[in-house]
């Protein structure tokens, strides 16, 4: 069955970097669209970047020119490299696939944004 692993968040400070992770496996990765959302605390899930099986990305206006996603193909893994930091980018991080009309989430991993 299909399983996303993510892994790399934690606490930083504001202006700091961190890279997220999602491993996937039971699927023909490299078919896919991955993309990266996030929710904070009272707050709906909101999506923040994807990357198509043709490495095209877009954007949550609130990341761009900040946030890169990346993907591996010969490692069944997208990558969410986050720079310049803020608190308001505190949430939990989910990777998705959408695999035919199943939506598949991993367990999320914490960012905490704070001085």
């Amino acid at each position: 069955q299909v399983q996303l692993v993510e892994s790399g968040g934690g606490l930083v400070q504001p202006g700091g970097s961190l890279r997220l992770a999602c491993a996937a496996s039971g699927i023909m990765f490299s078919r896919y669209v991955m993309r990266w959302y996030r929710q904070a605390p009272g707050k709906q899930r909101e999506l923040v970047a994807a990357i198509t099986s043709g490495d095209s990305t877009n954007y949550a206006d609130s990341v761009k020119g900040r946030f890169t996603i990346s993907r591996d193909n010969a490692k069944s893994t997208v990558y969410l490299q986050m720079n310049s930091l803020k608190p308001e980018d505190a949430a939990v991080y989910y990777c998705n696939i959408l695999v035919g009309f199943r939506d598949y989430w991993g367990q999320g991993t914490q960012v905490t944004v704070s001085s």
